[in-house]
Parts: structure tokens; C-alpha cells; sequence
């Protein structure tokens, strides 16, 4: 006697063949488990280890739910796949091999309880989406901001933070970047040790939920990209050894174990396996692109590299809608940003460290570590105003072998620079906001640089409003064992600080399967109001960003700059036959006086003058109060400050030289 789903998928096999459609064309993605009718789902799965795969119906999530189970008819090429009647919310899991275990879908829509549990079925097509108007992002002019959705709001939940994306919106953000989403077990994380990577965690809400968010983030002006984690699964709730020994390899490990087979022998169904991930999340949830998480621990020797494969399907998907793809890549590889006819990966942005660490080292003095290869120099901030990355080759005492490779031709908006991001708060002992480790007037001149700088700049959530609460790395993962194992790793890897390897030190860094850790990271919007006038700084130099004629721009060769002293330097932003150019004088030391000022930089044109445009010492940023920087006379570097300047007609003759003899 045939089971149901046997007899459903030769039914629908003869109606495809009637009709001249095959059943499989009428599914969008070559994975998972897709609605094909009202009731009535297609479901595919690869599996080369097994000689037979059941699906699993199950009338709940429940651990006794009533089961029944129908065989899977066998592809070629390790494949499975049949037709049930069941619809939208239903749960199924396989079997493989007619083993006592099941197991959740590789492709699941959504874990309603985690990758442990079943998986269900969702329709992506119910939700009303309002943004076909929608014109996607381009690189240039945007400002980034990074969210962790599960401490962004004190529900942690998309529902709430979709409440709070007016006000991004309102100060100037452009472009939300979310943390990753990929459900991982346990009750908290911070989204690195994904397992289902076609399920947006339950932790946060629904699908809908999700959907939601980046619509109305849309309907606001706001872009919404997703970072994602291609280069290892996460240790617990990943049961793709079950369907394949073929997902990873052991032939290259990376800093999380054995890397994604995307080379080696049947890894054409692993390839298939992300491109389409990438795919989805831009088709059924809208994203604007993504910001590819550790891509020099993603090992792929094909004539075509995975991330730039993932990244050109995602823009086919995306069609008329333009999309953003920005990549983190520590050995600075700057081909993932060239254009394949020249041997690159047609990407977007890179993030730029090195602006991150000269920044650190500016700011607190300390350049341990990582950060030993840096000074926080004025050279090193003019030169990644005009170059981007500082290290393109030479060599790196650090890791004792040269770093990077050559920007040049590189735009400015490909760089993305920022001073705090989640992994950088986070390693510190307590996950420190960098505000508390300095001066508050250097941390309003170092934030003006940032906002105004010729790159692409990123704020991570709560720096806007200068949160006190602190952003620690925290898990749920696993047991007892693998928490001791994370928690001794994590600890070892903060080692490599001097400063945080005393024994006593040690014993008093936060356990990051602590839950009162994850709780003490949650944002207190309270500040925005407590902290007003750092808030202020902020909103005023993301509308100056916005809407002057010259911070607006970010055009290869259009920025140069001056050493004036020790701790400070000049930006000089310029305009056609520079009657509208901008000097943006940075300052991290000492006030000075610049007697003499022989610096082409800093002279105006005939007939023109300097005038304070925006200042961080204005006593509504709780500065001292703004002073006259530009005169006949001389030159006035205010203590720890920036200072934007802009032209105009000069309000009295330029005086004439005294006569002396010339020597």
C-alpha cells in the first residue's frame, strides 16, 4: 500500500507531466520544505549518507506528539524530496535510515524551540509587504549602525526594537546592521554559533516579526543588512553530520575548528547550500545585503570564491532593488571589493580595523596586543582618510608577516570605520564603552572625525546616546563542559592582552554563560535623555554629514591632509576651484598655538576667509565653549577638540606685509 506522500507525489509528478511543469519547478529554492498549495507542501533535502529518509510529520512540537512518517523518493546526487498535504504551521523533522532519531530540517524556515526542536513549515507569502517602492542602498552616503536584537531593547525581540527605529531614523541613521540571526540553542547569544541558517531565531519572535522590522525600517528610509556567518556552524544543535561528512573539511582549520567544505569533493551541494541561504534571506525578508562575517577563515580555492558567488546571486535576487555587501576580513584583502573582470568578488565595503586601533591607541594610550603595530598617529588618520586601509603590504610585527594589500582606486565609502563595534567593547575586561577609557574632550573630537571622515561610518547601538551599559560576550550554549571550555578560551583569547592576563584579573572576568552577563548589556534608552548633550554631538554631526556640500561627498582624491603637531592634524575637503572647500582641524592633544603655520592646507583662497562651522567645544556638547581658530594673525589649536571650518568672503582686507628685507 502506497503512504500518502508516495501517492501525492506521483499525483502531482503526472499533473506536472500533463502540463508540461515538473513539480520542481515550482519551487523557488532547491532546499527546505515549500508551500506548492494551501495544504499541500514539497519537500527536499540532501543527504548522500543515507540509503532512505522519512519525513516525519508531527501534529505538534511536543515530544509525543503523534507521528507518522512517509519515505522520501531518491534524486540523483543524494537528494530527496516528496509532496505531503500539510500547510503552513505544521512540524516535521527526518528520519534517516529508519534510525530511532529525527532530526530538523538543514533548511528549516523556523525552530519554534530551537535547533533541538522540530521544524516548521511558514509561509513567506502571507505577510503584506508595503515597500515595493523600495529602492534598495548604494554604498556611498550611508551610515551604518550595528544592533544586537536580543540586548538592543530590554524585551529583546523585534517587535520592540522595531519601535525604536523612528528615532535612528530621525538622527540620521541610514543603514541597520543586524547581528546574526540564525537560531542557535540555548536563551541567549550573540548570534555567531548559528546552526539553522535559514531559521531566524525563535528567540526574537517570528518570521513575521522579523519581516515586519525591516518593512517598517523601510517605510522610514532606513536599509536593513544581515550579517552573516559562512565559515563555521556553531558546536551545538548542528545535525548536518547526520545528512553529509561532506559539509566541512579537515584539511583546513580555521580559529573555530574545521572550515566549510567549498572546494573539496562533493561540495557542490554545499555551495548550492549558501548561495541559496543568501538568496533567501534577500527575497523572503527583504534585507538590503550583508556584512559577511570573518571572510579570511572562508578557505575556497574555485575559480569562482564563495562570498563573491553568494554575493552576485543575492544581487540577481534582489533585481531592480540595489543591495550592499560589505565584508570583515582581518588579513585586509582588499580583492573582495574589486569588480570580478579584475579577479575580485564585486562586494562593496570592508571593515577598516586599522582606523578602529589607531583610534583605540589615540584615545587611551594602550596599544597592547593587536594593537601593538599602531602609534594613533595624525599620519595614520590622514592616511586612512585618503587611503582606507594602512596596512597594504608592509610588514606586521604583530603576526610577523606583512598585512594587507594595496586600496588605491578604492573610493572612500568602501572603507567602513568605526571605534566601537561588538567585538571591540567586547575585549576589554567588563566590555567597557570606550567613552569611560578617555578624556571626554578627546571622545568628542575622535567622534567628529569619525562622523565627518570620508568614509562609510559605523556606530554600534547605544554609542550614539553614550550608554554606560556595557557589551560583554555572552552564550547559551551547550552544557556544562562545552560553557567551561568557551568561558576557558574566551578567557585565554583576552590573554593575549598583558593587561588582562593576571591570575587576579582573570578570576574577576564575566562567565559568558552568566545570564545576569546578557542581562547587563541591554540598552537603557533613559540615557538618551541623562546623556543629552553626547547625544546632541551626535545628531548635529550626522545632519552636518548629511546636509553639507562637502562632508556629503566621498570622492576618490578629494580629501588631503597636514601633520600640524604631535596630536594634531588637518583634513582639507575639497570643492571645484576650492571656493567651497572645508578644513576639518583635529586636535588629541594639548592646546597650541601653530606660530608659524607653514602649511599650504591651511591657506584660503584670494579674497576668501576661515569661519568655525561646527565645533566640538560648544558648550551644548558640555565643551568648554567655542574659540576663533583662523585668523591674520595666527593659528588657535583648542586643547583635545575638532573644529570644522568653511569659507567665506573676507570680512576685512587681507593686511599687506610689512616692508623687510628678505634674506
Amino acid at each position: 500500500m502506497k503512504s500518502e506522500i508516495t501517492s501525492m507525489h506521483n499525483q502531482r509528478s503526472a499533473r506536472g507531466r500533463k502540463s508540461g511543469v515538473t513539480e520542481l519547478a515550482k519551487r523557488r529554492y532547491p532546499i527546505g520544505a515549500e508551500l506548492i498549495g494551501l495544504k499541500e507542501t514539497h519537500f527536499r533535502v540532501w543527504a548522500p549518507k543515507a540509503q532512505h529518509v522519512d519525513l516525519v510529520l508531527e501534529e505538534s512540537a511536543e515530544k509525543n506528539a503523534k507521528r507518522t512518517f512517509h519515505p522520501l523518493k531518491t534524486e540523483d546526487g543524494g537528494y530527496f524530496s516528496g509532496v505531503a498535504g500539510v500547510g503552513a504551521g505544521s512540524f516535521y523533522r527526518f528520519r534517516i535510515n529508519e534510525d530511532e532519531h529525527f532530526h530538523p530540517d538543514p533548511a528549516s524556515r523556523f525552530q519554534p524551540h530551537g535547533p533541538h526542536g522540530s521544524s516548521c513549515i511558514v509561509d513567506p507569502a502571507k505577510f503584506p509587504w508595503t515597500d515595493s517602492q523600495w529602492p534598495g542602498l548604494k554604498m556611498k552616503g550611508q551610515v551604518i549602525y550595528e544592533m544586537h536584537i536580543g540586548t538592543f531593547t530590554p524585551e529583546g525581540t523585534w517587535k520592540s526594537a522595531t519601535k525604536q527605529l523612528s528615532e535612528l531614523a530621525r538622527i540620521g541613521i541610514t543603514v541597520v546592521e543586524m547581528m546574526p540571526i540564525a537560531d542557535f540553542p540555548g536563551n541567549f547569544g550573540w548570534g555567531y554559533d548559528g546552526v539553522n541558517l535559514f531559521a531566524a531565531t525563535h528567540l526574537y519572535g517570528t518570521p513575521d516579526d522579523l519581516r515586519t522590522f525591516v518593512n517598517h525600517a523601510h517605510s522610514l528610509g532606513l536599509g536593513v543588512i544581515l550579517d552573516v556567518v559562512y565559515n563555521h556552524f556553531g558546536p551545538d544543535g548542528n545535525y548536518l553530520a547526520v545528512y553529509s561528512d561532506d559539509y566541512l573539511t579537515r584539511e583546513k582549520e580555521n580559529d573555530w575548528g574545521d572550515s566549510i567544505n567549498f572546494d573539496g569533493s562533493n561540495s557542490g551541494p554545499v555551495r548550492e547550500f549558501f548561495i541559496t541561504n543568501g538568496r533567501y534571506w534577500i527575497d523572503e525578508f527583504h534585507f538590503d545585503g550583508f556584512r559577511f562575517d570573518a571572510t579570511q577563515s572562508i578557505f575556497d580555492k574555485s575559480e569562482e570564491y564563495i562570498i563573491g558567488a553568494i554575493g552576485r546571486a543575492a544581487r540577481k535576487t534582489a533585481g531592480k532593488r540595489s543591495i550592499i555587501l560589505i565584508a570583515e576580513n582581518e588579513r585586509q584583502e582588499t580583492k573582495l571589493i574589486k569588480p570580478r573582470s579584475e579577479g575580485g568578488d564585486d562586494l562593496d565595503g570592508l571593515l577598516n580595523d586599522d582606523f578602529h586601533h589607531s583610534a583605540g591607541i589615540a584615545l587611551t594610550g594602550r596599544n597592547e596586543a593587536y594593537y601593538t603595530d599602531y602609534l594613533g598617529s595624525p599620519q595614520e588618520f590622514i592616511s586612512a582618510a585618503k587611503y582606507g586601509y594602512l596596512f597594504q603590504g608592509q610588514p606586521y610585527s604583530w603576526q610577523e608577516a606583512p598585512r594587507g594589500t594595496p586600496t588605491f582606486k578604492a573610493t572612500p565609502e568602501a572603507f567602513v570605520a568605526f571605534i566601537e563595534n561588538h567585538d571591540q567593547v567586547a575585549n576589554t575586561a567588563a566590555g567597557e564603552r570606550l567613552r569611560f577609557q578617555t578624556s571626554p574632550g578627546r571622545y568628542r573630537a575622535m567622534t567628529a572625525l569619525l562622523l565627518l571622515g570620508p568614509w562609510t561610518p559605523m556606530l554600534f547601538q547605544g554609542q550614539e546616546f553614550g550608554a554606560s551599559t556595557p557589551f560583554i560576550f555572552f552564550t547559551d550554549v551547550g552544557d556544562g563542559a562545552m560553557r567551561e571550555a568557551i568561558r576557558k578560551g574566551r578567557f585565554e583569547f583576552l590573554a593575549q592582552f598583558p593587561s588582562l592576563a593576571a591570575e587576579e584579573t582573570q578570576k574577576e572576568l564575566p562567565v559568558p554563560s552568566d545570564p545576569r552577563v546578557f542581562v547587563r548589556c541591554k540598552l537603557d534608552f533613559s540615557e538618551r535623555q541623562k546623556n543629552k548633550e553626547l547625544y546632541d554631538l551626535h545628531v548635529d554631526l550626522l545632519r552636518l554629514r548629511r546636509e553639507d556640500s562637502r562632508f556629503q561627498k566621498q570622492r576618490l582624491g578629494g580629501v588631503d591632509g597636514a601633520v600640524l603637531g604631535p596630536f594634531s592634524f588637518v583634513l582639507r575637503y575639497f570643492s571645484e576651484g576650492n571656493v567651497d572647500d572645508r578644513l576639518l582641524v583635529v586636535n588629541f592633544g594639548e592646546g597650541r598655538v601653530l606660530t608659524p603655520a607653514p602649511e599650504p592646507l591651511l591657506a584660503p583662497p584670494l579674497g576668501l576667509e576661515w569661519e568655525t562651522l561646527w565645533s566640538s567645544e560648544s558648550v551644548s556638547y558640555s565643551g568648554p565653549g567655542v574659540v576663533t581658530v583662523a585668523t591674520q594673525d595666527s593659528w588657535t589649536l583648542p586643547a583635545e577638540a575638532t573644529i570644522a571650518l568653511r569659507l567665506i568672503p573676507e570680512k576685512a582686507p587681507r593686511r599687506q606685509p610689512k616692508k623687510r628685507r628678505l634674506v
